[in-house]
């Protein structure tokens, strides 16, 4: 079974089946038609090596992630793939671990692959590397930052827009003693968190208490272990976010081993607004970043990037929205009703 068969099968030129397999536009609708009926009846599959020659693209996007264990990047792989697909492409998946040195691995191997396009969905990325990426002809998408490249296109997040409903939503329930627990602070994306959840603290009269402001690793044993520190203060505060849901159901199972249950005894946010957020028992209040729009519009910078004739032109920086999503885990503070 090759392309011979189909060709006459359809009763076209090997060349039009070549042009219609590698999504040529010129090819006439209807030859086309016929050259996908006949693969379809065939049940030819094409050779994506032979293919990758004859056009010079190998239709195959890289995809870098942080953490394969935070359903996170599950999710955003799930919806990345499938708009990918949507546009003719495979996917091919690297995860750092937060590992810069990982990442340049990551990348060495799609390059080696000839992939046509990268999105560094990592949420923190050096700039020796950025100015190494910069170099590259290859198209690329960053989450928050990028180099300064006329084929990269940055998704910046709007942290702050969630974070500050989030206070908002605490102080508004009469909350004034709330604390933050981070992601690693080297991290970009932790640290920007941090930062605007301080600032939306200020925006709505509220102090912040160093004592309540503690780093942790984005992952549930990071969010248990810093609830147990925060635990054995003095005082604690009534209300809590954290930086990532993990965190958060790390809080939750910290304030069970204990006998305290949120929002009872504390009220806690998360960040990301996973899908276990929702089944969680309580389910989780949290700020939604939709894994659908980043995946969607990564895929649409980097297909952009690679044909901007017929996609239009891609802009540098694509703004991504956050907005807080109330569940179970926050009330009014003890006492309060």
């Amino acid at each position: 079974m090759d392309i011979r068969s189909v060709a006459a099968l359809a009763k076209v030129s090997i060349a039009t089946v070549s042009r219609t397999i590698n999504q040529v536009p010129t090819v006439d609708p209807e030859l086309a038609a016929r050259v996908w009926a006949a693969i379809d009846q065939l049940q030819y599959f094409p050779n994506s090596q032979a293919r990758a020659l004859v056009s010079g693209r190998s239709r195959l996007f890289g995809l870098i992630v942080s953490d394969i264990t935070n359903p996170f990047f599950p999710e955003l792989i799930q919806g990345f793939e499938q708009v990918a697909v949507e546009h003719g492409y495979e996917v091919l998946i690297g995860s750092t671990n937060y590992d810069p040195k990982r990442v340049e691995l990551c990348i060495r191997r799609m390059l080696e692959r000839k992939v046509d396009g990268v999105a560094i969905m990592t949420f923190g990325i050096e700039e020796p590397l950025l100015a190494q990426l910069a170099s590259r002809e290859i198209p690329m998408v960053f989450i928050d930052v990028g180099p300064d490249h006329a084929r990269s296109t940055v998704l910046s997040i709007d942290y702050y827009r969630g974070i500050l409903q989030g206070v908002a939503h605490l102080a508004g329930l009469g909350h004034t003693k709330i604390g933050f627990i981070s992601g690693p602070l080297p991290l970009h994306s932790a640290q920007t968190r941090r930062d605007c959840f301080l600032t939306a603290m200020e925006r709505v009269g509220l102090k912040s208490n160093p004592a309540w402001m503690l780093e942790g690793d984005h992952t549930l044993e990071g969010g248990r272990d810093a609830m147990g520190k925060l635990l054995k203060e003095r005082g604690i505060p009534t209300a809590l976010m954290c930086s990532n849901d993990m965190t958060a159901i790390g809080v939750l199972h910290a304030l069970f081993e204990v006998g305290m249950k949120a929002p009872e005894d504390l009220s806690v946010i998360g960040f990301d607004d996973i899908h276990i957020a929702e089944y969680m028992l309580p389910p989780l209040t949290t700020i939604r970043m939709s894994r659908t729009e980043l995946a969607r519009s990564a895929v649409d910078a980097l297909v952009g990037h690679i044909d901007p004739e017929r996609s239009g032109m891609v802009p540098p920086k694509v703004k991504i929205e956050t907005e807080l999503v109330v569940r179970r885990t926050t009330g009014a503070p003890a006492g309060r009703g």
